[in-house]
């Protein structure tokens, strides 16, 4: 029997399904179709490429999922984490990243590993024969997906993600904008300040929604309908659901004082967040659009500070397609029709980086321990990680299955604590506390062992 694993997509699924499996001492093939087959968002061929936000979000493990989740990797070594960690920018409460010092690492440390292997080229079907893990993510190329499509007999859904610009530093006016992080969170100095904020009057964020409203905007092919993921809407939509929308969203103006006028209260505030570790780029926190490209230029330079900003990216939108998961995977994240596939990352049903790279890590331990003739307990559900599986795999209703994020709704209750915002903290507390535990038991019954491959 070849004892070969082989990932399909280089993201931040695959890589880290790719790390977890060759320390566990299975040979392992990453098959990734960049640069030889480009895609709308990418612009190299470095593993783990981060297109959309440079955040990873909130990285408080004790009170919120993701940071939970974040502990989790962490704790089971993963290279995502490790890599993200080394390229850290200061984000407040956030763990931001230096997104190609960051790609590049991962990639280092994946072609330097005795056990992988990195092949160019498309994968356009599904074997019959092999482990595989497919980590396509929300740009699976046409031809996979359609073969995809074939093999579960469904088609597979979508939504549309949306892409935020990014802002040349030396172009914003700062004797208009000024740094500081809401409620001037953080540790240190450079967390407090990690943020740049643009302050609007109330006729100026009026103007603002006018404009938005009457752009251009990019005009979906004729049959293509999609849904969008509720967490990464386009700040159009948002604005066409209501004018005030922006400004209860990323655009709120709480926990922040101008320095410039710290006795006028700004009516909405549009926040940049460092996009490397120079400084030199800045990407604009919530700014997911698909106004089309002149349209975003004069849109966004009737922001203050911002009047002369030139843009070393801007906004895009693509199409998103994810499998029903609860239908078509087994807890073990095999395809029930080809056990010898899993499926990992966002075209399982989960949404963002952390939660991407996560289900990566599961499907490439699970995957490896299969090769080696390991019996690996499921994980626990109590755990982010099991939680999250569990969510996708079954816990979900299939006939509204839509990408989810990893939170404690998806934890089952803790007895004896009270529901309601007012016990909120202790809640949260009990569901960390619960889950490192869990999590730290079902590490301890599967370990990685650095063994030579098999």
């Amino acid at each position: 029997m070849d004892k070969t694993l082989h990932i399909v997509g280089g993201g931040m699924a695959g890589s880290e399904a790719a790390w977890q499996a060759a320390r566990m001492g299975v040979n392992v093939v990453i098959h990734e179709m960049r640069p030889q087959v480009g895609t709308f968002a990418h612009r190299t061929g470095d593993l783990a490429e981060m297109v959309c936000s440079n955040s990873f979000r909130s990285d408080d493990d004790e009170q919120n999922a993701v940071g939970l989740l974040h502990w989790e990797m962490r704790k089971a070594g993963g290279l995502i984490m490790e890599m993200a960690d080394a390229h850290r920018l200061p984000a407040g409460g956030a763990l931001a990243v230096d997104r190609d010092p960051f790609a590049r690492a991962v990639t280092d440390r994946l072609r330097a590993h005795p056990n992988v292997s990195v092949e160019t080229g498309e994968i356009t079907d599904l074997p019959d024969d092999g482990q595989w893990i497919f980590a396509t993510g929300p740009l699976t190329s046409e031809k996979l997906g359609q073969s995809i499509a074939r093999e579960t007999g469904s088609t597979a859904l979508a939504f549309f993600d949306a892409i935020a610009p990014i802002v040349y530093f030396d172009t914003i006016d700062m004797d208009k904008a000024w740094m500081q992080s809401r409620y001037d969170k953080g540790e240190t100095e450079e967390e407090r300040t990690a943020y740049l904020n643009c302050p609007m009057d109330r006729d100026q964020y009026e103007a603002f929604i006018d404009a938005l409203l009457a752009a251009e905007k990019t005009e979906f092919h004729e049959g293509e309908t999609a849904q969008y993921f509720d967490g990464c809407l386009p700040i159009e939509v948002m604005a066409e659901r209501g004018r005030e929308t922006l400004r209860h969203g990323p655009m709120k103006p709480v926990g922040l004082t101008n320095p410039h006028q710290p006795d006028v209260k700004a009516h909405a505030v549009v926040q940049l967040r460092r996009d490397n570790a120079l400084g030199t780029l800045y990407n604009i926190v919530g700014f997911q659009t698909k106004m089309k490209y002149g349209a975003q230029t004069s849109v966004f330079k009737t922001i203050p500070g911002l009047e002369n900003a030139a843009f070393a990216r801007l906004g895009g939108i693509h199409r998103n397609t994810f499998l029903n998961s609860p239908t078509l995977l087994d807890a073990q994240m095999r395809l029930r029709a080809r056990p010898n596939i899993r499926f990992a990352g966002q075209i399982t049903g989960v949404e963002g980086y952390v939660e991407s790279a996560a289900m990566g890590l599961l499907a490439g331990r699970l995957a490896a321990a299969e090769l080696l003739g390991k019996d690996v307990p499921a994980p626990p559900q109590d755990s982010a990680m099991g939680a999250l599986i569990h969510h996708i795999t079954g816990g979900a209703e299939a006939k509204t299955f839509q990408p989810m994020n990893v939170n404690f709704g998806l934890f089952r209750p803790v007895d004896g604590l009270k529901g309601g915002r007012r016990g909120r903290r202790d809640r949260y507390k009990a569901y960390t506390d619960r889950a490192k535990t869990a999590w730290s038991d079902w590490l301890a019954q599967c370990p990685l062992d650095e063994s030579e491959p098999v």
